[in-house]
C-alpha cells in the first residue's frame, strides 16, 4: 500500500496503472486488449484471464481505478448504467421488498415497476427527504434501501448517513446512485453505503461517446456475488469502451470544477429571472437540502433544473436556445438541456411525474465547458422569446 495520500484529482490520472506493462514498455496509457479469449500455458493451471466476458485486462484496469476512487473493495464495469443498476437489484430474491426514492431516474423506475415485479420483488416509493417515511415504509421482507442523491431531476437531497443507520437497524443493504456527484464530490461508501452505482456514460466519461455503468461494493462478499451476476448475465463493458472511460476520467477533476462553477452562476441567474418559477440546485443556500448536502459532499455538481410556467413556454425556450444541445443524458463537455417529461422520465405516467414535481414546464440542464457568459447570454435571449409566448398566453 502506498504511503502517499494523493488527492482524487491526482488519482483520477494515475490510479491503477499496470506496473508490469509500464516496466516492459513505458506506456503511459492502458493497452486495449481486443481479445475474446486467452491462451492458457498450462493444462492444470489457468492464468488470470480466460474469456473476456469473465475478465479482460483493460476492463480490469478500469475496475481497479473506480474501486480506488470510491474507496471500495470490488468494482465492476457494465455495458450501461442500467446494466449496473439492474444487476445490483438481481442480488435480491423472490419475496424481497425494496424501499426506493420516489424521484428516481426514469429507467430505474421502469426496471423496479415493470421487471422486478415479474420476479415477485415488491417495492415502495418514498420521499427520502423524510426519514420517518423511510422507516415507516420498511417491511419485514425489506432487503434494500435505494438512494439517489441529488435526485434526478429535482435535485432532492437524502441524508446518506441517516438512511444507512435506518438500514442497519433493519438489516437492509443500501444502494446509492452517485452519477451526479461522482467520487470527486461524494463518497457514499465512506458514509456506510453498501453498493455505489454510476452511469459512467455521464460525468465520468464526459464526452458523449460511450455507454457504460459501474458498481462498487463495500465488502468482498457483496463483490463476489455481484461479479457472479455480471458473469452470468454477461452485461460487461467492452475493452474499447473501458479504455475510453479510463481516458475520460483523467480529466474529470478539471471538467467538473469548471462546470460546477458555471452551474452556480447559471442557477443564480435563473433564480432572479421573472419567468422562472423555481430553480433546483443544491448550491443555492435556500435549497431545502443545502445543509445536508454540504455535510456529506464536496461540491454541488453541474446539474440543475428549473421550472417554467407550462409546456408551451418551455417549448418556446428550447426552440430559441442556441448553445446547449437538446438531448437525453448529461455530464458532457457540451451543455445538455433535457425535457424530463418526455426524456429521462417518460416511463412515468403524467400523474406519477407530477407527484414528484416533474411538471410539463420542467427543464433539466447539465452545464458543460462553454464560457458561462455565453451560456447566460444565450439563456437571456431564449427567455425573452419565451416571455413573449407567456404574454401571448395571458391575452
Amino acid at each position: 500500500m502506498s504511503i502517499y495520500k494523493d488527492k482524487l484529482e491526482t488519482k483520477l490520472i494515475h490510479a491503477s496503472s499496470n506496473p508490469d506493462i509500464e516496466q516492459k514498455t513505458g506506456a503511459v496509457n492502458v493497452p486495449i486488449y481486443l481479445s475474446s479469449t486467452f491462451h492458457q500455458a498450462s493444462f492444470d493451471d489457468f492464468g488470470p484471464f480466460d474469456y473476456s466476458r469473465s475478465g479482460n485486462p483493460t476492463r480490469e484496469a478500469l475496475e481497479q481505478k473506480i474501486t480506488e476512487l470510491e474507496g471500495g473493495v470490488r468494482g465492476l464495469a457494465f455495458a450501461s448504467g442500467m446494466a449496473a443498476i439492474s444487476s445490483a437489484f438481481m442480488l435480491l430474491s423472490a419475496g424481497d421488498h425494496v424501499v426506493i426514492s420516489e424521484d428516481v431516474y426514469g429507467g430505474t423506475y421502469r426496471f423496479v415497476t415493470k421487471v422486478l415485479t415479474q420476479f415477485k420483488i415488491d417495492h415502495t416509493f418514498v420521499n427520502m427527504t423524510d426519514l420517518n417515511a423511510i422507516s415507516n415504509a420498511i417491511q419485514p421482507n425489506t432487503k434494500v434501501i435505494y438512494i439517489e442523491t441529488p435526485s434526478n431531476p429535482c435535485l432532492n437531497i437524502t441524508d446518506i448517513e441517516a438512511v444507512v443507520e435506518i438500514a442497519k437497524e433493519h438489516n437492509c443493504l443500501t444502494f446509492l446512485d452517485n452519477t451526479f456527484m461522482t467520487p470527486l464530490c461524494q463518497n457514499p461508501l465512506q458514509l456506510g453505503v453498501d453498493v455505489v452505482l454510476h452511469s459512467a456514460t455521464k460525468f465520468l466519461s464526459g464526452h458523449s461517446d460511450i455507454i457504460a455503468g459501474l458498481a462498487i461494493t463495500k465488502n468482498e462478499e457483496l463483490g463476489k456475488r455481484l461479479a457472479f451476476i455480471q458473469n452470468s448475465f454477461g452485461a460487461i463493458l467492452g475493452a474499447q469502451d473501458s479504455y475510453l472511460l479510463i481516458q475520460g476520467m483523467k480529466t474529470l477533476g478539471t471538467r467538473l470544477k469548471q462546470s460546477s462553477e458555471s452551474a452556480q452562476h447559471i442557477a443564480t441567474y435563473l433564480h432572479h429571472h421573472q419567468l422562472i418559477e423555481e430553480v433546483y440546485y443544491p448550491g443555492l443556500s435556500f435549497h431545502p437540502g443545502h445543509d445536508i448536502h454540504v455535510k456529506q459532499s464536496h461540491g454541488f455538481g453541474a446539474v440543475l433544473s428549473f421550472r417554467l410556467p407550462n409546456k408551451e413556454i418551455a417549448k418556446a425556450f428550447i426552440e430559441h436556445v442556441r448553445i446547449p444541445v437538446f438531448a437525453v443524458s448529461l455530464g458532457a463537455v457540451e451543455s445538455i438541456l433535457s425535457y424530463p417529461a418526455t426524456m429521462s422520465h417518460a416511463a412515468m405516467s403524467k400523474e406519477e411525474r407530477e407527484k414528484r414535481g416533474i411538471t410539463d414546464g420542467l427543464l433539466r440542464l447539465s452545464v458543460g465547458l462553454e464560457h458561462v457568459d455565453d451560456l447566460i447570454a444565450d439563456f437571456e435571449q431564449a427567455l425573452q422569446a419565451a416571455s413573449q409566448k407567456a404574454k401571448a398566453q395571458s391575452l
